[in-house]
Parts: structure tokens; C-alpha cells; sequence
């Protein structure tokens, strides 16, 4: 088969690349559109592989064209994503349901070959079947989605409250919908960018804050009463929006960090003692799984694409390009602001 193959830094090739071969427990996906997602982008431009020549892709979906002679709940013929992880399933972690806590793991598109390729197998457990109505692009976008709703469940999400989303990436924009799904008061979305903000208000958002403006504190103020948000989801990975996050909790707050900060971070005495002052609880999240594995997360995900109250749009995606030029997309990705949205690799139909 081709394959997009990663074979040193910033050297991104679509060569033959060995077909995986099913095992008695696994299913083979004919992938059809591949996302590129932010932690691949350091792996390809800033030797953040674990080895040479990998195969990256994580965020993908197919057709099942094999199974494994053990393989009862999928089918040849359905559609699929892929949850990427591979828990040991024997930990302390995983035996308690928290797989993204896992020490001995392996992944699809890191540690093992992912998904920006003709074929790929993955274990039937892993595989996640979706509705037909779903196209292929809008089945690339269930990890995303499952990572936001993932966040969610640990910050002890209810309806009822304010709620701010910090950064309208795509998993900010699907952070802010389950928020709407699960019954806010309120939802707001915080960015920099007036397009991700009207794609916000497109998608369900109730108010959108341009951080850039100076004023914008006047106008949290006037949204919440002057009492800050009770839910507080930082999605952006960015030193000003994880402080940007304490400061707009408002008293007994649940703030989750998602973003993943790829800069040192310092708090003022200050700053930090807003946590005390306010008696706000703060979380991280990781990944996106929960028990029966993969988990909820991917199970709701498929459900509500599918009902279409969890949405999809264009605009989510920057651009689709063929696999054959992958190595192009990744220069792309080189250039700060250029990009916004994901990117998207399709298998043309042979």
C-alpha cells in the first residue's frame, strides 16, 4: 500500500509502505480522511517521533474490509472511526476504568502505524462504528469531539450554569456544544479571531467575547451578573487564557484545564490566590476515555452526530488535501496563523 511516512525531520513521504496484516482480533479499515492533529505537527517539524520511519494519524475514518476470525460486533462494510489509544488493560489505572492514566500504553499514529495510510488495523475493541449519515470528514472529527466531552465528565459538569470556553478551536467549538447539549444556562466562547467566533455563534455558542479587545472584561462583567462563570473550560493551551481562566471563575467555580501548554507558565501570588479566594476546584483532562472502554465519550459522540444535535461544519475543516500531499501539509502547518482548522487528508477512491 501508500502511506505518508515520516522518515526523518520535516521529511514527510508517500511511499509503499507494508499492508498491515488482520489478526484473529482485529479489524482492517480502508481509511478514507485522516486529520492532522496540533500534537502531530511537532512530531513531523521538531523530531517529536518516537522513531524513524513512522507512520502518523490518529484522527481517521473508513470501511471495514477485514476481520479477524474472533471479530463479532463489527462487520465488513461499516463505517468507522478509531478510538487510538491501546490501554495494557492490566494496570492499576486501566482495572479501575482511567485507560489515558495507563504507563504501558501504546497509540495509533505515535508508537504504532496510523492512520495517514492506505489501510489501517486496529484491534475490534478499538473500533467505533458510526452511522452512515456521517460523512467521512465529519467521522475524522470524533476524537476531537470525544476529548472535549472527556473534559466534561471530569470537571463534574451540570446544566444550569454560566459556562466560558476559552479558545474557539475545534475543540473548544465541541466543547461548547456538549456544554449546550448537557444544559448550560449560558455558554460563552473567548478567542482572538472573529471568524472561529462567528463559527462559535454559528455552532450554538450564546454570547462571544473577542479577548483582544480591551475592553472585554466590561463585557463579562455585564454577561455574568459580575459573578464570574461556574464552569470553566480552558481549551486553548495558551499561557494568557489557562490565567485568563482564574480570573473568570467565579466563586466555587469547576475550572478543567484541556489544553495541552507547550510554554513555561507563572502565576503571580495574586493570581493563584484568586483560586483560594474564590474556593474555585481545578482539574486537568487527558485523552478522552472512560470504562467500558473506549468509553462513553465515543459512544455519545456517535449518537448525537448522528441526531444531528451535536454539529458539523465545513468551516471546522481549513482544507482537505490529497495523502500524496501530505508532506505538503505539514509545511503549511510551519506558518504561525495560517492555519485555522483542522486539515484533512483523504484516499482518493482508487
Amino acid at each position: 500500500m501508500k502511506a505518508a511516512v515520516v522518515c526523518a525531520n520535516e521529511d514527510v513521504q508517500y511511499i509503499d509502505w507494508e499492508e498491515p496484516i488482520v489478526g484473529e482480533n482485529d479489524v482492517k479499515v480502508k481509511v478514507m480522511a485522516s486529520g492532522i492533529c496540533g500534537s502531530d505537527i511537532p512530531r513531523v517539524l521538531n523530531n517529536g517521533v518516537h522513531f524513524y520511519p513512522i507512520v502518523l494519524g490518529h484522527e481517521f475514518s473508513g470501511d471495514v474490509v477485514e476481520i479477524g476470525t474472533n471479530v463479532r460486533k463489527v462487520k465488513v462494510g461499516d463505517r468507522v472511526t478509531g478510538a487510538p489509544l491501546l490501554p495494557c488493560l492490566k494496570c492499576d489505572a486501566c482495572t479501575t476504568g482511567n485507560y489515558a492514566l495507563c504507563k504501558d500504553y501504546s497509540f495509533i499514529g505515535s508508537r504504532k502505524q496510523g492512520s495517514n495510510a492506505q489501510y489501517l488495523v486496529l484491534p475490534e475493541q478499538n473500533a467505533v462504528v458510526f452511522d452512515k449519515s456521517i460523512s467521512y470528514e465529519q467521522g475524522a472529527m470524533f476524537e476531537p469531539s470525544t476529548v472535549a466531552l472527556h473534559g466534561l465528565f471530569l470537571n463534574a459538569y451540570q446544566g444550569g450554569g454560566d459556562v466560558a470556553i476559552l479558545g474557539g478551536g475545534t475543540i473548544g467549538l465541541f466543547t461548547m456544544q456538549w456544554a449546550k447539549i448537557f444544559g448550560s444556562k449560558k455558554v460563552v466562547v473567548f478567542d482572538i479571531d472573529d471568524e472561529r467566533l462567528a463559527l462559535a455563534k454559528d455552532l450554538g455558542a450564546d454570547e462571544v467575547v473577542n479577548t483582544g479587545d480591551d475592553a472585554y472584561p466590561d463585557k463579562v462583567q455585564a454577561i455574568t451578573g459580575g459573578k464570574g462563570f461556574a464552569y470553566v473550560f480552558e481549551t486553548a493551551g495558551q499561557v494568557a487564557t489557562m490565567k485568563m481562566a482564574f480570573a473568570l471563575a467565579g466563586n466555587k467555580a469547576k475550572v478543567c484545564l484541556i489544553g495541552t501548554p507547550h510554554e513555561n507558565l507563572t502565576f503571580t501570588p495574586a493570581q493563584w490566590e484568586s483560586m483560594n479566594r474564590k474556593e474555585f476546584q481545578l482539574t486537568g483532562s487527558w485523552m478522552s476515555y472512560s470504562s467500558p472502554f473506549p468509553g462513553k465519550e465515543w459512544e455519545l459522540t456517535a449518537h448525537y452526530f448522528a441526531t444531528g444535535q451535536l454539529k458539523f461544519d465545513s468551516r471546522l475543516i481549513f482544507k482537505k488535501m490529497p495523502m500524496c500531499q501530505a508532506g505538503a501539509a505539514f509545511q503549511m502547518l510551519k506558518e504561525p496563523g495560517l492555519v485555522k482548522g483542522k486539515v484533512i487528508l483523504i484516499n482518493e477512491e482508487e
